[in-house]
């Protein structure tokens, strides 16, 4: 069937991370529901512009956001070009198809004085499990990495020579992250902690693992970030993207340059970075409209 034709193409030759496949897949899955159930049909050679249309009306009356319903379009987008490549279908249906307008969203992140209050006010207790706790919290803070690169991050990854850290991206890109003295103390004394809690520490080669030594899950990092930023801000979303926004904004607030916040960041565009421009922005017009005396 050609939808697992694709997904196969995305997972192995595109290299897209599991959860962009996963979810390519259940929008896929989704579509096809709709065809079956309205139409009838299970072929997509059978599909024009018009039935994609009505889908995407039925998509907006479960008053899914215009954000949501984008992204499912976008899945259909690249499906209807692996299928055209594939020479399974001859016209692309999705050309005379227009997104629904998104609301630009500025990320969320927190504020200096509240990250350094984190660091500093805030007892982490003792034990193996705090200083891990410990650990993520600035790792995600001192480096904007994404979750996902946390959890798969090795302490071969980890050069202290160079005081660097090699993250593998999205769709399987390299990068190197530097980080400071102090950050480098912490890691050494992690690694050592590691060695104390798990006897095995060859046979679990990632850097952040359970207390049964299993590789860290996602929903574990959650958890304990949400734990902690839940103690210093009030902001409703406190994930670990919360910290690779504020990474970001912070960055450029102390005078860093786009493209270089690109670079740490893995941005494959510069227009993925520059919407931590617009936080700026923002910040200096607060700042102008409370300084000055026309404002």
């Amino acid at each position: 069937m050609e939808k697992d034709s694709f997904v196969s193409y995305i997972q192995f030759e595109k290299r897209y991370s599991p959860h962009t496949v996963e979810a390519y897949r259940k929008d896929l899955d989704q579509f096809y529901e709709f065809l079956d159930k309205q139409y009838g049909i299970s072929f997509f050679g059978d599909v024009d512009h018009m039935i994609i249309r009505s889908w995407l009306i039925s998509l907006m009356e479960q008053k899914l956001s215009a954000r949501s319903v984008n992204r499912k379009l976008t899945s259909l987008k690249s499906f209807c070009k692996f299928l055209q490549r594939e020479g399974i279908i001859q016209q692309n249906p999705m050309r005379r198809i227009i997104s629904p307008r998104t609301a630009k969203r500025l990320p969320v992140f927190i504020d200096k004085e509240k990250m350094e209050f984190l660091f500093t006010g805030i007892d982490f207790g003792s034990g193996f499990p705090a200083f891990r706790a410990r650990l993520i919290l600035e790792m995600l803070y001192d480096t904007g990495m994404r979750l996902t690169e946390l959890i798969n991050l090795k302490e071969s990854d980890i050069d202290f020579h160079h005081s660097t850290i090699k993250v593998l991206g999205k769709r399987n890109k390299e990068r190197l992250i530097p980080f400071s003295d102090k950050f480098g103390k912490l890691l050494k004394t992690y690694i050592s902690a590691c060695r104390d809690a798990n006897t095995d520490v060859s046979a679990m080669p990632f850097l952040f693992f359970t207390s049964r030594g299993r590789k860290m899950y996602p929903k574990m990092v959650y958890r304990i970030v949400n734990n902690y930023l839940s103690q210093v801000t009030t902001i409703e979303k406190k994930s670990p993207h919360v910290l690779r926004h504020t990474f970001a904004t912070h960055m450029l607030n102390n005078g860093a340059e786009l493209n270089a916040v690109k670079e740490l960041l893995g941005h494959a565009n510069l227009s993925a970075t520059q919407v931590y421009t617009h936080i700026s922005i923002e910040k200096l017009k607060k700042i102008y409209q409370q300084a000055h005396p026309k404002a």
